[in-house]
């Protein structure tokens, strides 16, 4: 989870690339696809003031709109997309059930909006499969990196953000560090490490500052330590660091 201000990471790339809305720019010679985005909120308004920030962005698409969740699998299942802005609370059905759909089925990337009062829905969304989430008072500036991020692969989590998430709900969470015994111990001690350090919201070059290593093999650790755990992405990674016992949430960042 790289840090950017306040909410989103955007990869070095997304800023030297040079694209159009309709695929009109060229680099290297070929065109480059806008981004896709489908917003589903139930205030048409919202849903304005998005599209409005949106569409002023040249590498960027808003594709469909939708009311809750139902219109947005309806809409999707005839609708190329890459990125759905999902709200949480809608009617009919909400965004985490909406979220579960659209990933099982190998969809777009979703990212979360919300107000901190529904942080426990977005806690429950990005285990159901969300790339990340974002307040809703985030400026359009970060919007829009999370979109780019989102898109590219990224999860987007604000440190800041998690932390108040897990601030508030770690004495839920059950304490299931003896069932994951046997994954936590399948890590090697530098992997274990890389995992807290990620889990406390550092980015790949703060971790390889703080190790001493470069953010080559800091990636190269994390891929390593998805895949033994069998985790979809930063996010599912940082949540299984905390419901493990790994990292305790106000704490140092070590298990106790």
């Amino acid at each position: 989870m790289t840090e950017v201000p306040d909410a989103a990471k955007v990869p070095d790339a997304a800023d030297s690339t040079d694209v159009a809305k309709g695929g009109d720019a060229v680099e290297g010679g070929d065109a480059v696809e806008p981004i896709r985005v489908v917003l589903v909120d139930d205030q048409e308004l919202v849903r304005a003031g998005f599209r409005m920030v949106l569409d002023a962005q040249p590498d960027i698409e808003v594709v469909g709109e939708a009311g809750d969740g139902v219109q947005a699998l309806e809409l999707l299942r005839g609708t190329r997309a890459d990125v759905v802005l999902m709200d949480v609370r809608m009617p009919r059905m909400d965004g985490i059930e909406a979220t579960r759909l659209v990933v099982a089925r190998s969809g777009p990337k979703v990212v979360i909006l919300t107000t901190f009062d529904l942080d426990e829905y977005a806690f429950a969304a990005i285990k159901a499969g969300a790339g990340g989430f974002l307040l809703k008072d985030a400026g359009p500036a970060q919007l829009i990196e999370a979109i780019k991020a989102v898109h590219s692969g990224d999860a987007v989590v604000a440190p800041s953000t998690t932390k108040r998430l897990l601030d508030r709900f770690a004495v839920h969470l059950p304490d299931v560090r003896e069932k994951a015994v046997g994954a936590v111990e399948s890590l090697t001690e530098r992997e274990g490490e890389v995992l807290r350090l990620v889990a406390r919201g550092m980015s790949n070059a703060e971790i390889a500052g703080r190790l001493f290593v470069s953010e080559a093999t800091v990636k190269t650790h994390m891929g390593r330590i998805l895949m033994k755990l069998g985790l979809r992405d930063r996010v599912q990674a940082v949540v299984f660091a905390y419901e493990t016992g790994l990292v305790r949430s106000g704490r140092s960042g070590s298990s106790p």
